[in-house]
């Protein structure tokens, strides 16, 4: 409402804004030229729910999507997460690389880096407070076969505690 009565404002101030143009009528059959459909599957959870992505052929970039109409599991519908997984995929705040604090600072570090550092404090953690003083959270990204490795893991670990995001 604030932003509607802004620009409301600002138009009787300063007048009408001639920037903007219809569209053509092969702008409106096209609105993406080089583009083209494609059907894919929503990753935010397991449900499966269907996505139809417009993608830019040339350079494989995934332009907007809309819900899958006649897909079997979704039946044309979205979560609020699964219509907003291409601001996700997008975002400038997206991490595409591991970072570790030093010094009050956030320095990239390499993936072996990661691996190495984290499985290390696991096991001095387990080493110094038992294997109960972990934690094992599953994903509701696991499909039942990932899920039961996720529990296996535990159990190796050697922990009961082990939940899933879902819950909570």
């Amino acid at each position: 409402m604030k932003l509607a009565a802004l620009g409301a404002s600002s138009v009787a101030a300063f007048g009408e804004n001639n920037t903007l143009r219809a569209a053509t009528e092969q702008e409106i059959k096209n609105p993406f030229p080089g583009s083209v459909m494609k059907r894919t599957i929503c990753s935010i959870c397991s449900v499966g729910c269907g996505i139809e992505a417009q993608v830019d052929e040339s350079t494989n970039t995934w332009i907007r999507q809309d819900m899958a109409v006649d897909h079997p599991i979704s039946q044309g519908s979205h979560c609020c997460k699964g219509i907003d997984q291409i601001d996700l995929t997008k975002s400038k705040m997206r991490l595409k690389y591991p970072l570790k604090k030093v010094g009050g600072k956030w320095e990239r570090i390499s993936w072996e880096q990661a691996v190495n550092e984290i499985g290390d404090k696991m096991l001095q953690v387990r080493k110094e407070d038992g294997p109960d003083s972990v934690v094992f959270l599953g994903s509701a990204k696991f499909c039942n076969e990932q899920a039961y490795y996720f529990r296996k893991f535990a159990a190796f670990w050697g922990t009961n505690s082990n939940d899933h995001v879902a819950r909570i």
